[in-house]
């Protein structure tokens, strides 16, 4: 089948824009883009743009899913605060609590544009169904592509770590599942709907042989490893007094830094580590809001991506980020560096990027979505700018400024997942109440220990 949108302001990221451009796609793919009026193909099914801006899908590239069901919980903590208050509740999710948060979760974020989502999913609590399953199942229902993360903690208050002893898992146990949970859904052929990679909690829940361990299990199976890195300074704190290191000394002390890894957070980095993290090829996502709702601090995004790092864009776990649309994080990102660094810190366009390319380059798929270009896979945001939006004179200034715009139409791999401004994959009413019935169960389940 072959899908046409004309007559919008095409962005490609790449480095072009159209205004009144045009994208041709033929089955899962982006055949043509360019400036002017489309060609003419019998039988295509035809989208006018007028009035639109069109962007790549935008990549979420750090989110704990699970925690849609924990919202509104803890909401004037620090982060270690914070966790020890939720880990409680958390320990009593089961299946029916991640299938029904991940569906809600997922359905939000397809509705800011988002295509492409991973989930960093770290907490298993022992009888409570396959929870890594649940999360992989409402994305395949919903259609967005998604890379999941195989969490883990195996270092619980009786070793010197955050969590309660109840909440971790041994290391025999992790490496086990995590070997499974790839060979049983792993896709790494071109166009892949799902892509699982390997990621312990962060340096303060989890051990140095689970570390190690995990990137040679990584690296063996040819998947991204990932985890959080100086989140707050009380993490600082923590690592160096365990293990005479900063957090990103640490981490590079044991092999994980490189092209293949991906960091969450990254807020209090010294210099030194920014430029190690460039030259490592080490990616960041960039979770503006949690951060702020945390009172974690600003991370420095504008001096990594002078160092040429890889910058993405995640919106977090809701239970930090209530609510949170990804495409919201653009202007986050945008204001809270220009608040620290002054008005030249972080552009619109540079914005975008992260949460498009910057994205993919984490996820290690920048040669298959994050732009618009021929070849890349047909994951296309469209986004009314008229009306209100149309006061701003350029489209891409209105869309990151400004509140984020009504969503015309949302495809993946060419399939329409959004139209309208309403989810349409599955019934939008049907996923909100999901979420909502997550939440309730948790809080019922979670009772005993609350």
């Amino acid at each position: 089948m072959t899908t046409i949108i004309e007559n919008a302001h095409v962005v490609t990221v790449s480095g072009d824009e159209h205004p009144g451009g045009h994208l041709v796609i033929e089955g899962d793919r982006i055949t043509a883009v360019g400036a002017g009026p489309a060609p003419d193909v019998p039988g295509a099914d035809r989208i006018d743009g007028t009035g639109c801006l069109a962007t790549p899908g935008l990549v979420n590239a750090h989110h704990h899913l699970y925690q849609w069901a924990s919202q509104g919980l803890a909401t004037d903590g620090t982060l270690f605060e914070w966790l020890t208050t939720l880990y409680k509740p958390w320990s009593r999710m089961d299946a029916e609590v991640v299938a029904g948060a991940a569906s809600a979760g997922l359905g939000w974020l397809a509705r800011s544009g988002c295509t492409t989502s991973s989930d960093h999913h770290y907490l298993f609590p022992r009888g409570r169904g396959d929870l890594f399953a649940a999360g992989i199942e409402a994305a395949a229902e919903l259609g967005v592509r998604f890379q999941p993360c195989r969490g883990s903690m195996d270092r619980g208050e009786s070793q010197g770590g955050l969590p309660p002893d109840e909440v971790v898992e041994d290391l025999d146990t992790i490496l086990t599942e995590t070997a499974a949970a790839i060979d049983r859904y792993h896709d790494a052929s071109s166009g892949s709907m799902l892509r699982v990679s390997v990621a312990p909690c962060s340096p303060f829940s989890v051990t140095r042989d689970l570390l190690v361990r995990s990137a040679e299990l990584a690296r063996e199976k040819g998947v991204r490893l990932h985890t959080h890195l100086a989140e707050t300074l009380d993490e600082e704190e923590h690592t160096t007094e365990q293990f005479g290191m900063t957090p990103t000394e640490y981490l590079d002390s044991i092999g994980w830094l490189g092209p293949d890894v991906w960091l969450a957070h990254c807020v209090h980095l010294h210099d030194t580590d920014i430029k190690r993290l460039a030259e490592t090829g080490t990616g960041t996502a960039h979770c503006p809001s949690s951060n702020a709702r945390l009172g974690a601090g600003i991370a420095r995004v504008s001096h990594l991506l002078e160092a040429g790092a890889a910058v993405g864009m995640g919106v977090d776990g809701p239970a930090s980020a209530e609510l949170v649309p990804l495409a919201g994080e653009i202007r986050q990102a945008i204001y809270l560096q220009r608040a620290r660094y002054g008005p030249a810190a972080l552009t619109a366009r540079q914005a975008l990027e992260m949460a498009t390319l910057g994205g993919a380059r984490c996820l290690g798929r920048e040669d298959e979505i994050g732009t618009l270009e021929p070849g890349k896979l047909a994951d296309v945001a469209l986004w009314r700018v008229d009306g209100f939006h149309a006061a701003v004179d350029d489209p891409v200034v209105a869309f990151a400024f400004g509140g984020t715009p009504p969503l015309e139409r949302l495809l993946v791999g060419g399939r329409t997942i959004v139209a309208g401004d309403t989810l349409v994959s599955v019934p939008q009413d049907v996923v909100g109440r999901r979420g909502a019935d997550a939440h309730r169960r948790l809080m019922r389940l979670a009772e005993e220990v609350l």
